[in-house]
């Protein structure tokens, strides 16, 4: 686990969970000391499910009342980095990653990003979770064809990034398509995301007025269709 995750959880344990009079008889070790990297993740699951219990809180609740409406997540997966709180460095570096991972158009390989109760809405469809996300996905990518992509940086603020992009596709009848979109993303301590709000526009082009899926494509950016 990564420090700063492992230091917020102990820190949660200690100073939340186990002070209070509803949890004077939840006893566990100092998890300073004696707790593998490996334990902490389920220890605070179970703590935060018996602290919520004594509460009459859902775990959610919990969560968000403690920290303040941040997303933690609690999980043996590895970190993904770059991890929040962002920098421009470490947001550049995000959204590149993103982008990359798109153009594999590998359903399996980019769900793995987003965090396994990640929510979106793409468009007008709304998907929870790593299934969906990759079934949707493996729909998308079946229906646009020879699918090209370039994101671009727009602002950042602790664990959330807004970008804009385009992307080019065809489809089974030939018809070319160049779509510019806004992305907002939200991501938990461990990188991954947790919340996507996409909004896309399609525009039909001609193939031979393509940008992004020519071979000798050029950035975006230095396209007046990017503006």
């Amino acid at each position: 686990m990564h420090p700063t995750v492992q230091a917020r959880y102990t820190r949660v344990l200690h100073d939340t969970l186990l002070p209070t009079q509803h949890t004077s008889s939840f006893q566990t070790r100092d998890t300073s000391k004696h707790n593998t990297q490996e334990e902490m993740p389920a220890m605070l699951s179970k703590a935060i499910l018996r602290f919520a219990t004594l509460r009459k809180l859902s775990a959610t609740s919990f969560r968000r009342a403690v920290l303040g409406g941040r997303t933690f997540a609690a999980s043996a997966e590895a970190p993904r980095h770059p991890l929040p709180p962002f920098t421009v460095k470490t947001a550049l570096e995000k959204v590149q990653k993103a982008e990359d991972a798109w153009n594999t158009r590998d359903p399996a390989k980019v769900a793995m990003a987003y965090s396994p109760d990640s929510e979106w809405r793409n468009r007008d469809t709304f998907v929870k979770g790593r299934e969906q996300i990759r079934n949707f996905l493996k729909g998308k990518w079946d229906k646009e064809l020879d699918y090209k992509l370039q994101k671009m940086y727009w602002c950042h603020a602790e664990n959330r990034i807004a970008v804009r992009f385009v992307y080019e596709y065809r489809t089974e009848t030939g018809q070319w398509f160049r779509a510019h979109g806004n992305e907002n993303w939200e991501f938990d301590d461990l990188g991954y995301m947790t919340r996507r709000e996409a909004s896309i526009n399609d525009v039909p082009i001609k193939a031979e007025d393509r940008i992004i899926s020519r071979e000798d494509a050029p950035r975006a950016a230095d396209s007046p269709t990017w503006q």
